[in-house]
């Protein structure tokens, strides 16, 4: 699934190619892509139409388009995108074949590039929402419980520690935790936690404030360098709105990394099954803590 720089990449492109401009049409392709909107796809068709995309944002893993009506501000609605498995947002000519998974397709008034959803699984989809201010943010009503990601100017690093610190968890467990930080998922939590040294066991109760800060110094800095790479793909579902993929899996340390020799110390990568998932950790440089909450 998509992590927050997989989404940013894509957000940047929206912004890039899709904002201020206004939607002459709307065709929905498939029931299943608009199943979270409510009043079902006739209805989101007809109240996008004539809509202009005031500003592509994001949260964490979370893509929403803010909507208007030609003035430059937002009317208090928002598009959800929900990527899910497999979903692709793609900016494509008018005449471009329809990809074989294509769900939704956006017209816009000047005639220029389609946008497109994308969706093999179809496990994502569009709805429409409103948007509601939660500590001086707008958010669409069905993101306004998910906490601030690291790169949100309104990040607070003293209240995430202290919401660390009084669970009993492990710290990968709640680093995934989007009510606790966003946008952090099982490749960035790996990858994070082999910078800062620490297994993904670790209890939360014991991380002090210094540890916590360089974790999330970590966090920061990988998600900085995946950004720069165009996020991570391991197979052709996640690409960015061109249709390229992003190629940090090549400067991954440890996630999928197991037998690999660890580029730090040299001891061999080993995994762990984690919550029906996968934890990549190197025995040397992240010991596991003798009181390790599995």
């Amino acid at each position: 699934m998509p992590e927050l720089p997989e989404v940013e990449v894509v957000r940047r492109g929206v912004a890039e190619h899709a904002v201020s401009r206004k939607l002459s049409s709307v065709e929905v392709l498939h029931p299943r892509a608009v199943r979270r909107h409510a009043l079902g796809a006739q209805d989101l068709a007809a109240r996008l139409a004539g809509r202009v995309l005031t500003a592509a944002r994001r949260r964490g893993k979370y893509l929403w388009i803010e909507l208007g009506d030609g003035s430059g501000d937002t009317d208090g609605e928002g598009l959800v995108v929900h990527l899910g498995m497999s979903g692709q947002l793609l900016v494509q000519p008018t005449d471009a074949p329809d990809e074989k998974h294509l769900r939704v397709r956006m017209r816009f008034a000047d005639g220029g590039p389609e946008l497109r959803f994308v969706d093999q699984r179809t496990f994502g989809g569009l709805q429409l929402a409103e948007l509601v201010e939660v500590d001086g943010v707008l958010l669409p009503e069905p993101v306004a419980h998910i906490a601030p990601d690291p790169l949100e100017p309104v990040f607070d690093l003293a209240r995430l520690t202290e919401r660390l610190r009084a669970r009993r968890t492990g710290i990968k467990r709640a680093l995934l935790d989007q009510s606790l930080v966003s946008g952090i998922g099982n490749i960035y939590a790996d990858e994070a936690l082999w910078r800062a040294k620490l297994h993904w066991a670790r209890p939360t109760a014991t991380m002090t404030r210094p540890k916590v800060r360089e974790l999330m110094e970590a966090v920061t800095d990988v998600i900085g360098e995946a950004l720069h790479a165009g996020g991570t793909s391991f197979d052709a579902l996640y690409v960015n709105v061109n249709g390229e993929s992003g190629y940090f899996d090549r400067s991954l340390a440890v996630y999928g990394q197991g037998g690999s020799p660890c580029p730090r110390c040299g001891a061999s990568i080993r995994r762990d099954p984690w919550m029906n998932r996968s934890a990549y950790t190197c025995p040397v440089c992240q010991p596991k803590p003798r009181n390790a909450h599995l």
